[in-house]
């Protein structure tokens, strides 16, 4: 779960082996001879014309797709960016870029001369086809994306891998911590704080790996103060090094950080965006309930996979069984507190949704195990309170089915 950038890696990797892949298969195609041969010239201009024109096209569909995704993804929540992330984005950018360099390739490969099999323009219209039903296929998503579903499903769906990766092991009340292995006394078990001395930038990913690999090398242990998704400044503390001495550098290669919050190695974030779109819905400006209702319900189906889940994932040991790196993680009650805390108050304006409210709490307390109940029957019980005090009627009818 906790390793290198490897989505980052992927997309630039997969936009260097098209241009790659378009530079191999233009250089040898006007040496093809097999078929009919037709007049260079025009094949030529025809190479030219697909190349250019396909990746024009590709600029404008990508700059109207994102400004219209984006635009609308606001009015759910400023930090919904999952259309941007998405796979098909930028495999289409990719073979875009590889068509265009397989086409001015060939036609500068070909140069003066007179004939040209036919099948070099056919390859560059088979080729041309197959960028544009890409981009199709991306004007389809696109569309899907900036309505309310498919938005909320997506978010889930990435909670849902981001959860069965991180959190493998079922809740168990019983369970003994494991036992420490028996560790050689460090030669100094003084303690170094190492703070964050770049830019103001969000903690994204940990190569968990390469931590407890260079923790051996130094003979170290390694207690970070910064969870993934955590915006870090200029001075924060960041890890506790104990033991021996750690270069900065060797922490600030094994983390990747940016701009904004990911779904890498954040499983508070899901809980977050739901949050806010429901927290939206609800404000004065927009009051749209039913909309704060879909949100809950997603909400309902994260936190009872998370019940079930034994949370205490954030420690990382070496082979001898020895502790060398660990990471806090959120518990039960933090994820509670981020997902309804504030939407408690929100929904007290409006039945619908303190009525969903109380009813998610209900059914949370009764499936969770008992030790994570008390955090669920407070808030069911100031839902209660509010939802009598403020409605009544509907809430004695409630209470009644």
């Amino acid at each position: 779960m906790f390793h290198g950038r490897t989505r980052a890696v992927r997309r630039d990797l997969s936009q260097l082996v098209c241009a790659l892949a378009g530079l191999g298969l233009g250089l040898p195609a006007p040496l093809i001879t097999g078929g009919p041969q037709v007049n260079a010239g025009r094949v030529v201009s025809l190479l030219f014309t697909l190349g250019f024109g396909v990746i024009s096209l590709v600029s404008i569909i990508y700059s109207m797709l994102f400004l219209v995704v984006q635009f609308s993804a606001s009015t759910f929540t400023p930090r919904l960016g999952l259309f941007r992330d998405e796979p098909i984005v930028w495999r289409t950018f990719a073979f875009t870029v590889g068509v265009f360099v397989f086409t001015i390739t060939a036609g500068l490969t070909i140069g003066t001369r007179g004939t040209v099999s036919v099948l070099v323009p056919c390859a560059a219209m088979i080729l041309a086809l197959v960028a544009l039903a890409l981009m199709r296929t991306l004007q389809m998503r696109a569309f899907s994306s900036i309505q309310l579903a498919h938005s909320l499903t997506a978010i889930v769906t990435r909670a849902h891998r981001l959860f069965d990766a991180l959190y493998v092991r079922p809740y168990d009340p019983g369970r003994a911590p494991a036992a420490p292995a028996p560790q050689t006394p460090a030669p100094s078990a003084a303690v170094v704080t190492v703070r964050w001395s770049g830019p103001s930038a969000v903690l994204q990913q940990i190569d968990a790996r390469s931590l407890i690999r260079t923790a051996q090398e130094h003979d170290c242990t390694l207690a970070f103060r910064a969870a993934p998704g955590t915006t870090l400044w200029q001075g924060r503390p960041l890890v506790d090094v104990t033991g021996g001495p750690m270069p900065d550098t060797a922490l600030r290669d094994t983390m990747v950080t940016g701009v904004e919050r990911t779904f890498d190695q954040d499983p508070e974030l899901p809980l977050r965006l739901l949050a806010d779109i429901a927290l939206r819905a609800l404000s004065p400006a927009v009051n749209d309930p039913a909309t704060a209702v879909e949100s809950m319900d997603r909400m309902e189906d994260l936190l009872g996979r998370l019940a079930g889940r034994d949370l205490e994932v954030g420690r990382f040991t070496d082979g001898t069984g020895r502790t060398r790196l660990t990471v806090p993680l959120p518990d039960w009650d933090r994820y509670v507190r981020t997902a309804l805390d504030e939407l408690l108050f929100a929904a007290a304006g409006s039945p619908m949704a303190l009525r969903r409210l109380r009813t998610l709490l209900a059914r949370l307390a009764e499936q969770s195990p008992p030790g994570r109940r008390a955090v669920l029957e407070e808030r069911l019980h100031w839902a209660d309170g509010a939802g009598n005090a403020a409605y009544p009627l509907v809430w004695a009818a409630s209470e009644g089915r």
